[in-house]
């Protein structure tokens, strides 16, 4: 049984390959209908191009800076010794270790000008803030302590070399 297979596996083989073989090969009257017809195709005219674009036309601006400050020089900064600044010689304070929004203003003790702000820094540690104390990475000095909340004025670099002051406040937090 499996002898006859294997016969009948050759023999399919060889009719399917002579089959393919004779698609393959050319006679020589298909020469000229290959000839004809790529002739046929470079006497059709070619299929018309896309017009180029329009060019923008630009109107031409002069740029005449010589009479400007130069932005990259250090000729208008504030650094001859007058202005703000952090006192470098000032004892930091404990809260000035933590940024200004890990704070939270928890409640106040006292009234009137006596009044004590209490503010939690991310240590869960309670502290006791009056008018005159800095906190914050910005020396942060407190300027007023408010029964809802707490003001204060930070030193911020001004990108030329000077300083700034720049208003801050603390509000009481809802619990």
């Amino acid at each position: 049984m499996m002898r006859g297979n294997w016969h009948f596996l050759i023999l399919a083989a060889v009719v399917l390959t002579s089959g393919c073989a004779r698609g393959i090969t050319s006679t020589p009257g298909d020469a000229p209908n290959l000839q004809t017809w790529v002739e046929d195709v470079r006497a059709r005219p070619a299929p018309p191009l896309e017009p180029l674009p329009v060019m923008q036309q630009f109107e031409t601006f002069e740029y005449a800076a010589q009479t400007l400050r130069d932005p990259f020089s250090n000729a208008w900064s504030n650094t001859d010794g007058g202005g703000l600044r952090p006192d470098p010689d000032r004892r930091k304070e404990t809260l000035e270790q933590y940024p200004l929004d890990s704070l939270d203003m928890v409640g106040t003790l006292g009234k009137g000008a006596g009044l004590v702000a209490l503010v939690m820094g991310p240590d869960k540690v309670t502290y006791r803030v009056r008018p005159g104390n800095y906190l914050g990475q910005s020396d942060g000095r407190v300027t007023s302590v408010r029964e809802d909340g707490l003001e204060l004025v930070e030193l911020v670099p001004d990108g030329a070399g000077g300083w700034l002051e720049r208003p801050a406040s603390i509000a009481l937090e809802d619990q």
